[in-house]
């Protein structure tokens, strides 16, 4: 059978040397002295198309977030602590220096490899108005940023074609709105705040907004798109010609003017001759769109794009079915959980077969359309890279003693999943238990939480983190991220974060992954989503219900570690997977699942 994830190796170090020296030559040529490369494109996307996978094409790099700067004899990588570990793996450091964001900044190596009134360029729709703006800020006029032709396709000569997916449409009863409904929200803010017109790049939040999805990433559900929605009229609607079967154009013909990409830029630049008001998210909006906006007659209206909120909190229909989808993804991980502990002994597993095996579950599922991401599935050492994908080269055999780091979800018509556990292999030491309990004491920190609102993502952060800190121990990612109904995996603008400032809201669909990584050894993490509720107990206080159904590795727990609390909610949790999960399940996986959830 073919798999949804694929395992080939996703680029090639080899090619650097060569790659660099052309797209040097490219600067020289356009006149520059360097150039910016993001993992990016006109969307903003976290999960690329092949054919806009440039940053890794260049430079080996496959994370889902960095930034290069280029320059005449030097080149650095910019990523974040997930892929600290990742990025030296994949790239060449005899080419790349890798630089952990915000520890280093890109200004700062400006200032260091670029003389006084050095020119570089960038593709202006591939970094945010926002983005080109900090950093114009914090450089004072030392370089000069100026937006180019794009530098990479004019030497990636077998790049592959843009993709060319369907469109379909979901009901009312799985999104609880009809888009026109939800249209008419937007639009009636924009006459509130008298604004002619709402410019959106960002095709989740157009999916949303119209109740579409489609097949043109993978793993996420969208339709890479673009809209114009003015405070009255219909909508304009732009997108690659697709094939769209005749009941879905005739709903779209009832939503939207239809047209094609290539208008887009076209219409911008007309509106930019008339006189009015528009709103733009400078955080998410290309360059190359604010700027001639800016420019133009029109008042511009800088502010957070109003579908991030509403698309954050679910309503009560998407919330019942992400429910139902929590329990098909428990389903599925229990069937693959039972297989795991029968064959993990063997010597006979390695992580390709696992992430074969666990999508051959899910995929019994006949609602599943995709997975969400690409399953991480780290054996031994290879648990320690956040944010690790096995490929033919780097698969490794799972042998006893190690950990087994698994993170994977599934995209189903009623909702998006995603959960870690963490596994092991005949035998744990206790320094991997102490170490696993002192996470899970963080984990279930944060889902016992009750807060007033007002309460910030940071602020609930250092619940997870507590126990690590007290041992001097921490890890390099957030502690949780915004989950899509039945759409990106990843979705702000809520987290919970060292960095985020934004309070919780109710109704978010959140997850909640604490870690720990130790380097060349192993890796943990243990993570459910939960969604955010009015408090039972307190009146103008928020609390945490979990929805994922999955069992926790019991076998890994220090118990000493745990207070009564923590076992009861432990005990409880698990009580609630058994419930939930067995009725669906063969007597043999069954039985299984009634040994893992027993009490502690």
């Amino acid at each position: 059978m073919s798999f949804l994830q694929n395992f080939s190796a996703q680029s090639d170090k080899g090619n650097i040397p060569l790659r660099l020296s052309l797209l040097r030559e490219q600067i020289k040529n356009h006149k520059l002295d360097g150039y910016l490369l993001a993992h990016s494109n006109e969307h903003r996307l976290e999960i690329l198309p092949k054919s806009d996978e440039r940053l890794a094409w260049l430079s080996a790099f496959t994370g889902s977030a960095g930034m290069a700067i280029i320059a005449k004899k030097k080149a650095a990588l910019f990523v974040d602590g997930r892929y600290i570990l990742q990025a030296p793996k994949e790239t060449d450091l005899s080419y790349f220096e890798v630089k952990l964001t915000p520890l280093e900044t890109i200004e700062k190596w400006i200032r260091k490899n670029f003389s006084k009134g050095a020119i570089i360029g960038f593709d202006g729709w591939h970094h945010s108005y926002e983005e080109i703006e900090k950093l114009n800020k914090e450089l004072k006029n030392f370089v000069t940023l100026k937006p180019s032709d794009n530098l990479i396709d004019k030497i990636w000569l077998d790049r592959p074609s843009p993709p060319f997916g369907e469109i379909k449409f979901l009901p009312k009863k799985l999104t609880g709105k009809t888009a026109q409904e939800k249209i008419k929200e937007i639009q009636n803010i924009l006459c509130e705040k008298k604004i002619d017109n709402l410019i959106l790049t960002i095709p989740e939040n157009i999916c949303w907004l119209f109740n579409m999805r489609g097949r043109d990433v993978p793993n996420t559900p969208i339709v890479l798109s673009f809209a114009i929605i003015p405070n009255n009229n219909m909508p304009t609607l732009y997108f690659s010609e697709k094939n769209i079967a005749q009941d879905s154009l005739m709903a779209l013909d009832k939503l939207a003017h239809l047209a094609i990409r290539d208008e887009f830029l076209k219409d911008i630049k007309k509106l930019a001759k008339k006189r009015g008001k528009i709103w733009l998210d400078k955080s998410i909006i290309p360059f190359i769109i604010a700027d001639i906006l800016q420019k133009s007659k029109q008042k511009i209206f800088f502010a957070p794009d109003p579908i991030l909120v509403r698309k954050a909190q679910k309503n009560r229909y998407e919330i019942r079915e992400i429910k139902k989808a929590h329990i098909l993804d428990g389903v599925a991980l229990a069937k693959f959980l039972h297989w795991f502990d029968e064959n993990a002994h063997s010597g006979q597993i390695d992580e390709i077969s696992m992430v074969k095996k666990l999508e051959i579950f899910r995929r019994e599922e006949p609602s599943l359309v995709d997975i969400s991401f690409a399953t991480i599935a780290g054996a031994g050492k290879n648990g320690a890279i956040i944010h690790y994908r096995v490929d033919e080269n780097s698969n490794k055999p799972l042998k006893k003693g190690e950990l087994m780091l698994l993170d994977s979800g599934g995209q189903y018509l009623s909702g998006t999943t995603d959960v870690t556990r963490t596994l092991f292999c005949n035998f744990a030491t206790k320094e991997q238990k102490r170490e696993f309990t002192l996470v899970l004491k963080g984990m279930i920190a944060l889902s016992r939480a009750i807060f007033p609102i007002g309460t910030t993502g940071v602020q609930l952060d250092s619940l997870a983190r507590q126990f690590l800190w007290q041992k001097g121990k921490n890890y390099n990612h957030g502690t949780g991220h915004g989950v899509g109904a039945f759409l990106s995996v990843h979705e702000g603008p809520f987290s919970i974060s060292p960095r985020s400032n934004l309070a919780i809201i109710e109704n978010l669909l959140l997850s909640n992954e604490p870690g720990f990584y130790k380097e060349e050894e192993y890796g943990i993490r243990i993570e459910n989503l939960i969604y955010s509720k009015r408090s039972r107990k307190y009146s103008n206080y928020l609390e945490f219900e979990t929805i994922t159904l999955v069992p926790i590795e019991t076998r890994l727990i220090a118990k000493e570690l745990l207070t009564r609390d923590e076992i009861d909610w432990l005990n409880d949790y698990h009580k609630k997977v058994f419930l939930k999960i067995s009725p669906y399940l063969s007597a043999d996986v069954k039985q299984w699942l009634k040994k893992a959830t027993k009490p502690i």
